[in-house]
């Protein structure tokens, strides 16, 4: 008697192995940086740092996007997109957190970035009618929890309320952002590469010009102590983790794409543990597990 059933267990595909790598490298690379600019804050400024940091990741930007021969936005709808896109996510949403960054330890910023897609979630809703199924709204409820979990030990101690509040205030405007990228049919025409170099150039610009109003460079020292971590922070964790995540996004379904925003707050932590000493409590720590889960489940939601 002949077994009609053949075992034929699926073969690994060694392109998968790769997209894998390059989410947890994309992690990483973004986990550290919340520990690296806290370093460089001892030396500048957070405005300032935000600005040197656009300033230093747009050239090498340009030049990928040359070398890969990307179209400029050529019309004023473009343009505009660009622009609205660029004061959300790169201006307003990354001066915030490199202020959140300057009042928090390394490790609860990076938990509390993790409330981005929770935000996007809830305006995507609000401003496209996104309607999540019930695993999205579970999602959304236990990253929410996650997050009143992570801020109300906070308040307590050495990690300000102020520094909370900008965090959010970042997290928001960084959804704000991606549901722009999303809702602006003119944002579609360019390409992602493109789109993100005239993002973070545009962003260089509005950040210099207000350092000088708020803050002043008088309290910036050129030094190695600042150059180091600042060019670490501007291409190896801008640049070049853009770079690779639109790689992943290519390459892979947008559930493993989303497995950035959960890795991130987890190397954030354990950088900020080793490289400086961060310690949580329970609670904390319970919180930033809850707030991983939340976007996990709502990465999952088949809506």
């Amino acid at each position: 008697m002949t077994n009609s059933r053949k075992l034929n267990p699926k073969t690994p595909n060694p392109s998968d192995f790769v997209t894998i790598g390059l989410v947890v490298l994309t992690a990483l690379l973004i986990g550290l940086n919340y520990t690296v600019m806290k370093s460089a804050l001892d030396h500048t400024s957070p405005l300032a740092l935000a600005a040197l940091r656009a300033t230093v990741g747009a050239p090498f930007l340009w030049v990928v996007a040359i070398a890969r021969r990307e179209r400029l936005p050529s019309t004023r709808q473009q343009w505009l997109a660009v622009w609205w896109i660029s004061l959300s996510i790169t201006t307003i949403s990354s001066g915030f957190l490199v202020l959140a960054i300057s009042r928090l330890s390394p490790g609860l910023s990076a938990m509390l970035s993790a409330t981005m897609p929770l935000f996007t979630a809830i305006i995507a809703v609000a401003l496209l009618a996104e309607r999540p199924g019930r695993r999205g709204y579970t999602g959304l409820l236990i990253g929410l929890l996650g997050a009143v979990f992570l801020a109300i030990p906070a308040l307590g101690s050495g990690n300000t309320t102020l520094g909370i509040v900008f965090s959010l205030i970042s997290g928001i405007s960084w959804a704000l952002g991606a549901v722009l990228n999303k809702r602006l049919p003119a944002a579609l025409e360019i390409s992602p590469l493109m789109l993100v170099t005239c993002q973070i150039s545009l962003s260089a610009l509005c950040l210099h010009a207000v350092v000088p109003i708020i803050e002043t460079w008088s309290d910036t020292d050129l030094s190695w102590g600042l150059v180091v971590p600042l060019l670490y922070a501007s291409i190896p964790s801008l640049a070049i983790t853009f770079v690779l995540f639109a790689t992943v996004l290519r390459r892979a379904p947008a559930i493993q794409g989303a497995a950035v925003a959960y890795l991130t707050p987890f190397f954030g932590v354990v950088f900020g543990w080793f490289l400086l000493g961060d310690r949580f409590s329970l609670v904390e720590l319970c919180g930033g597990g809850l707030v991983i889960g939340g976007v996990a489940v709502l990465s999952t939601d088949p809506r």
